[in-house]
């Protein structure tokens, strides 16, 4: 056997050993270490959107957090209650209320496309950051759909009347161990992470992929080549902004209840942070697993000092050490 089929095969036997690990994960761990799990993979999701953004197309966003909000948000109006006195919302299913809350945030992306498509650098960076504070003064102040100040709940997602809460079915039990919300939960975060990764892996060794290479390195280059630049970094955008609602929508489903505060300015540079230690630009390269996972440890450092701040009480906050 040659070094590189040594290479692929020990490459190979790592993911197996990495998914067996991630499958049992919910037998062992406490509630705390599953919700700082659940929280890196919704960072996981965001930073890789991030990274097709800035590592491969070469464009500069301060305003991820403006896209994450708008998936938490969308999918918490559009599954919420329609009878709610607080923050009511339309009664979608919740898997119909996951589509629009990410098609939302596509269609924001591409509303401000054509200004990513004008702009460059530090220039780009500035104008999405506007999408921050734009974002906060719609959170705080349309309070029949956001809850203002207080934040909503977030409805528990539901496929095929299997519910990822403590309900329905409410004693489910496998190998000896209850399996409520956290749980549950951790499976779904885990098939979020894997279809993310496998479409940005796939995305990135594809010719648009390629092509947002080319306009990375050099738009004028790209030009003369026949690429369209205006309209792959509209692309490179709205992909972004997809994958940023749905870590957006994850992480509604973790804490429980979601408040404008967590989706400030901070949380578009600790995004920014993610994608540079992770290996900026490298999600499709020949590592089998997501190269924002280096970021899993700093995610849950993050967590367990900021999730007293970040949680209003809720479902989740019962997670929470003493």
């Amino acid at each position: 056997m040659s070094r590189p089929q040594r290479v692929r095969l020990g490459r190979r036997l790592a993911l197996v050993v990495l998914v067996v690990i991630a499958l049992a994960a919910p037998l062992s761990l406490r509630s705390f270490w599953l919700q700082s799990g659940l929280f890196a993979m919704a960072a996981i999701i965001s930073a890789i959107g991030l990274t097709l953004l800035v590592g491969r197309s070469g464009q500069l966003s301060l305003g991820h957090a403006f896209f994450v909000a708008i998936g938490a948000y969308g999918y918490s109006y559009l599954a919420g209650d329609p009878a709610s006195t607080l923050a009511s919302g339309l009664g979608w299913p919740p898997v119909l209320a996951l589509l629009g809350a990410v098609l939302t945030a596509a269609l924001a992306g591409a509303l401000f496309s054509p200004i990513s498509g004008r702009l460059r650098g530090i220039y780009l960076g500035l104008a999405s950051l506007g999408l921050v504070f734009l974002g906060q003064h719609i959170l705080f102040n349309a309070t029949p759909v956001t809850g203002g100040y207080n934040g909503r709940n977030a409805e528990p997602f539901r496929i095929f009347g299997f519910t990822f809460s403590d309900s329905s079915p409410a004693d489910l039990v496998v190998l000896g161990v209850r399996y409520g919300e956290l749980e549950r939960l951790w499976y779904l975060g885990l098939l979020f992470v894997a279809v993310a990764w496998w479409c940005a892996h796939n995305l990135v060794r594809s010719r648009p992929g390629r092509a947002l290479a080319t306009i990375r390195d050099s738009e004028v280059a790209a030009g003369v080549m026949g690429v369209n630049v205006a309209r792959f970094k509209a692309a490179a955008f709205i992909v972004s902004s997809m994958y940023a609602a749905l870590g957006g929508v994850l992480m509604a489903l973790v804490f429980g209840r979601i408040v404008p505060e967590s989706f400030g300015l901070l949380m578009s540079v600790e995004f920014l942070v993610m994608i540079v230690i992770g290996g900026i630009g490298s999600v499709g390269e020949r590592s089998p697993e997501p190269r924002s996972s280096p970021c899993c440890p700093w995610c849950s450092t993050v967590t367990a000092t900021c999730c007293r701040c970040w949680l209003s009480p809720g479902p989740a906050a019962s997670a929470l050490p003493t």
